[in-house]
């Protein structure tokens, strides 16, 4: 995503109202809509996993325990976390990766202001304390940092991006499943 396109969201942003309780009443239902976008968007934006890129497939082990629900804002605070890694990891050095600009800015704007709107609901600091000091963060925190290595080792090629977009594929796909739950 391009500076502009930031500027656009971030007065975007600063020009609506605080959202409303209502809204955060409703965040499961908005983060399945996000979600299930976002994964429209992931497929859109790249065509069929290439036969070459195959031998160079490797498991991250995503921590799937850190989105057992113990509590709905632990689990919101999760999840605002995870989007936050996948924006930074999509926003990285995209030139190799041949896919749909507009389907690639969408998607980065959709997980945007989805991280805005957790946020503003998740009540930050009693959840986000306890949050920070537990190992599920670290072990986000590893994975996510594994993954990111692994598209520098790879100089960001064309594999390693079609690696990394299923990747998030699966954690998107998790969140889903979770908010599933929630709602249950």
């Amino acid at each position: 995503m391009n500076a502009f396109g930031l500027i656009q969201i971030g007065l975007l942003l600063s020009s609506t109202t605080i959202i409303s309780s209502l809204q955060c009443n409703h965040l499961p239902l908005q983060q399945r809509k996000v979600v299930e976008n976002s994964l429209r968007l992931l497929d859109k934006m790249g065509k069929k996993f290439p036969q070459q890129c195959l031998r160079e497939k490797m498991s991250f082990r995503f921590p799937t325990h850190i989105l057992q629900p113990r509590q709905k804002e632990t689990v919101g605070v999760a999840i605002e976390e995870i989007f936050r890694h996948i924006f930074h990891i999509f926003s990285k050095n995209l030139t190799l990766a041949a896919w749909d600009g507009t389907a690639l800015d969408q998607f980065q704007n959709g997980l945007y202001l989805q991280i805005m709107q957790l946020e503003a609901c998740v009540i930050k600091k009693h959840i986000q304390h306890r949050w920070s000091k537990e190992v599920s963060r670290l072990k986000l925190k590893k994975y996510f940092q594994k993954l990111d290595c692994f598209l520098k080792d790879k100089q960001h090629d064309l594999c390693s991006w079609e690696i990394s977009r299923a990747e998030m594929r699966r954690c998107l796909q998790l969140i889903d499943k979770m908010t599933r739950k929630l709602k249950n």
